[in-house]
């Protein structure tokens, strides 16, 4: 293997010397130290090349063996640093207890070269191991990390966790799913500047997509003007019907400030939103080279049509959607009845609620109260 740095403490000079000339021969780099307090002054020092390993005397003024793995182990940017004990026979219950606080090895102060050679050269090797494994480890959380910019946060976790490729492959589990739908965003197109489309779509992004991670929802997709998230996947979340539904009404809150916002500039944006529950088969869709993490099933499909269904401002949720939410921590929110709805694909009337608010927020206001029939 290739040579390595090593730092050399001892207080007597011939001994400094001699294991120096030793470990130049077998081809490393060596400084030396005369004490603990000198040895950690040059590895603490700024500018100073990383150390790989360290031979340490025991016996030393100022700042002992002992005193030195002490503080060497007590120190995140050093205890990596692997540690071989110098000394004599009448040492050894000083070496052991230099084992114990953290010493890779010993090797006494009479040492053969070939000995010398084998000690060194294990320590090193299991550096380098250690810094491999560090590295994968850091690569593995840059690579988690910039997943994260393009993929839900649960989804990019389950791409780089060990069991995830079952989930990957396909299963079905209920799920809820919500659609969020811009209205009059074709018309605010054709008369807006591109580069005002390109702004509002910017700040309506960030701000429900900071909404949708805030509340555990996966977002499957989003266009230009909507979005479609779920939740209880790939996470269980047993109150995913009533989490959906007060991620809708933050949203319609936000929306709001937006909204307002654009009307000053004469353009009238709103949304609408769908809500519905049902078991879904998901997993992994697409073709090699593009993947996306999807969902497909009935609650799918419904979700989308009470959000086409939906009037402006107005969040329509599936009777059973509602249910579930008051079953499972969903006692706070409030709603009215919101009829049943024929809708495009389904042979009956889906029985709905309209959701008006929460119990610690004032309803809707100046939005839509919504249609019954």
């Amino acid at each position: 293997m290739s040579g390595g740095r090593i730092l050399v403490v001892d207080d007597t000079h011939f001994n400094r010397r001699l294991l120096v000339r030793l470990l130049e021969d077998l081809g490393h780099r060596t400084v030396e130290a005369e004490n603990g307090r000198v040895a950690l002054d040059v590895l603490r020092a700024p500018d100073t090349e990383p150390v790989d390993l360290i031979l340490l005397d025991i016996e030393m003024p100022e700042m002992d063996g002992h005193e030195t793995l002490a503080e060497l182990k007590a120190d995140d940017g050093l205890r990596d640093i692997p540690v071989i004990v110098v000394s004599s026979v009448d040492e050894l219950e000083s070496v052991v207890r230099c084992i114990r606080i953290g010493a890779a090895d010993y090797l006494p102060k009479s040492v053969d070269p070939e000995i010398l050679r084998a000690r060194v050269e294990a320590s090193l090797t299991q550096k380098h191991l250690r810094d491999n494994e560090r590295e994968l480890t850091a690569t593995i959380e840059r690579q988690r990390s910039q997943l994260a910019r393009f993929l839900s946060p649960q989804v990019a976790a389950l791409v780089s966790s060990e069991d995830g490729e079952a989930l990957l492959a396909g299963h079905r589990r209920e799920i809820t799913a919500m659609f969020t739908d811009l209205r009059n965003f074709t018309s605010f197109s054709e008369t807006a500047e591109p580069e005002e489309v390109l702004g509002f779509l910017r700040a309506y992004h960030a701000v429900m997509g900071a909404l949708i991670v805030e509340h555990e929802g996966t977002l499957e997709h989003f266009a230009g003007d909507g979005f479609m998230t779920f939740f209880n996947d790939p996470v269980l979340q047993p109150d995913h019907a009533a989490r959906a539904i007060r991620l809708a009404v933050a949203m319609r809150e936000h929306f709001a400030t937006l909204s307002a916002d654009w009307r000053k500039r004469g353009h009238v944006l709103e949304i609408g939103i769908g809500i519905a529950t049902g078991f879904a088969t998901l997993g992994r869709i697409g073709f090699e080279g593009r993947y996306d993490y999807g969902a497909i099933g009935n609650a799918i499909i419904l979700a989308s049509r009470l959000s086409g269904e939906a009037a402006p401002g107005e969040i329509l949720v599936a009777a059973r959607t509602f249910a579930e939410a008051e079953e499972v921590g969903g006692g706070d929110l409030v709603a009215e009845p919101g009829g049943d709805r024929t809708l495009k694909g389904f042979s009956r009337a889906i029985p709905t609620h309209v959701i008006t608010g929460t119990r610690e927020q004032p309803t809707s206001q100046g939005l839509a109260t919504g249609r019954t029939t």
